[in-house]
């Protein structure tokens, strides 16, 4: 009996030595969670001259094309002339398909000379070729305007683009010339907003999206 109460005794005391053990162990830190990996976007490739002149040509064409489109054929002779407001002077401005060949001459002559290419045959003054009366004749002459515009913006680097190039009866920076296009166009779009407006028209580029 009295060697049982012995067993008995070791055992529980082998029990608590046990847990105090396992008590006083610390417990093993918790790995820490590993974060998720980033997504990696793909690094950006460093704009060129050439882009950023694309650029304001594109953005360009788009509001003057527009613009021109917008325009009911009907009304591609119309000036604020034949409106009368009193005490205006409009007085031998340009009608509205003469501002459309004026920028699209300005743009022939502005990026030819970056291109290489031939000034437009036909051409013989500011407002474009005379022959030039319906509205597709004259959207068509603005697009190929445009169309030298692109050819133009891909001419210019940034080795390049302070190089002098001939244009008139003078020189000028292929970049002043590159550029020039856009903030002509951007001056008479102004003056075709007007008109666009003045037939009760709202420009492409004011209309808001449904």
């Amino acid at each position: 009996m009295k060697h049982l109460r012995i067993v008995c005794l070791l055992v529980v005391l082998s029990a608590a030595t046990a847990a105090v053990s396992q008590g006083s162990s610390p417990a093993p830190a918790a790995k820490p969670a590993t974060p998720a990996p980033q997504a990696q976007s793909a690094p950006q490739p460093p704009a060129t001259v050439a882009a950023l002149v694309e650029r304001q040509v594109s953005a360009s064409e788009k509001q003057i094309v527009e613009a021109a489109e917008a325009m009911p054929e009907d009304k591609y002779n119309f000036s604020p002339e034949s409106l009368n407001i009193p005490g205006s002077d409009y007085k031998g401005v340009r009608t509205f398909a003469m501002e459309v060949k004026h920028i699209a001459t300005a743009n022939f002559a502005f990026w030819t000379p970056l291109t290489g290419d031939p000034f437009p045959a036909g051409i013989k003054g500011p407002n474009g070729p005379d022959e030039l009366k319906t509205k597709a004749e004259i959207i068509k002459f603005l697009k190929d305007s445009y169309a030298a515009g692109h050819k133009a913006a891909a001419t210019v680097t940034s080795e390049n683009f302070m190089e002098l190039v001939t244009f008139r009866a003078g020189k000028a920076p292929r970049i002043y010339l590159a550029l020039n296009g856009p903030s002509h166009a951007n001056d008479h779009y102004g003056q075709m907003v007007e008109y666009l407006r003045m037939n009760g028209i709202v420009p492409p580029a004011s209309r808001t999206a449904n």
